[in-house]
């Protein structure tokens, strides 16, 4: 029994997380992001000619900059992929797809932020404008936290003993991390799929049917898919105890769930509430990170010194 199902799952992660799924994933990706791009172009243009009409339109379909928009969130769709395609290979990759999805979800809100600035002298008074400055003062720190985050990923320690029992938990581990992310695949492609028909019937309604369900359209989403990703993390969370009891890194796989919780978090709040509570979950999953690779360090060096005075 325990065969047949660890033959099913390798046959389904295969299936849906393969190199070969990968590559082809991004050129099906690509040219969606190329046909959306021309796609909203033309509406544009047809709404700028009046040849269609639509109710009290948003901004994304009057400012040709908005189109960016569309494209910049199909990509993201499949960086979201890739964060799944990760999670069995490495945990701090896999948190590290997290930190690069918020910070491009910062990127795309500045195509939106760009089609609504006023320019106005008042740039302190006006809401859209304070909107642009925070989210480009928060892109240019989310891209250099997450540049600290990976130079501290790449420095691992190896503490670990070349025990049998030490590999039997590490390939079992192993194997949950795969359930888990193939058992993602389809709810993110479940939940794009509504929450993409959800985006086009809203465009398309008059805003007083639709005020509840599009009132951020930065969320769409993102907001369901990190609400599943939580759950996600803590069932490793409790499967890495299998693998593991050393309290560095319990504490370093709790702090990466803390932060995106506050990721997570952040939808529900607008403003530099929103840029600040990102801000901070980065910050605090690398100092995690950070404090983890002391701790790793800081236990080479004592088996190495206990070694020499056994020597």
């Amino acid at each position: 029994m325990n065969m047949n199902l660890s033959k099913l799952l390798e046959k389904l992660y295969q299936k849906l997380l393969s190199k070969k799924t990968k590559e082809r994933s991004e050129h099906v990706i690509l040219w969606i992001a190329l046909a959306s791009f021309i796609v909203h172009l033309l509406i544009i243009g047809l709404i700028h000619f009046n040849i269609i009409t639509i109710d009290e339109p948003s901004n994304l379909l009057k400012n040709p900059i908005a189109a960016i928009y569309t494209p910049f969130s199909f990509i993201l769709v499949y960086e979201v992929y890739l964060l799944i395609y990760y999670l069995p290979k490495s945990t701090s990759i896999y948190i590290s797809k997290q930190y690069e999805i918020i910070a491009l979800i910062i990127i795309r809100r500045l195509f939106k932020d760009l089609s609504d600035l006023s320019l106005s002298s008042n740039w302190f008074s006006s809401k859209n404008d304070l909107q642009f400055t925070y989210d480009i003062l928060s892109s240019v720190v989310l891209f250099y936290l997450i540049y600290l985050f990976r130079v501290q990923r790449t420095r691992v320690y190896r503490t670990n003993e070349n025990s049998k029992n030490h590999f039997s938990s590490i390939s079992k581990f192993i194997s949950a991390k795969k359930w888990i992310a193939t058992a993602l695949v389809p709810i993110l492609l479940v939940i794009a799929i509504y929450s993409f028909l959800n985006w086009v019937f809203g465009v398309f309604q008059p805003l007083e049917a639709n005020a509840i369900s599009f009132k951020n359209i930065n969320n769409i989403f993102f907001e369901q898919f990190f609400n599943i990703l939580i759950i996600a993390d803590v069932i490793l969370l409790l499967f890495s105890f299998f693998h593991t009891d050393e309290f560095h890194k319990v504490i370093r796989n709790s702090g990466f769930i803390i932060s995106t919780i506050l990721i997570r978090i952040s939808f529900s709040v607008s403003g530099i509430i929103n840029n600040l509570l990102i801000v901070s979950a980065i910050l605090f999953g690398l100092s995690m990170l950070f404090i983890h690779n002391k701790f790793e360090k800081k236990l080479v060096d004592e088996i190495q010194e206990s070694n020499e005075i056994e020597d």
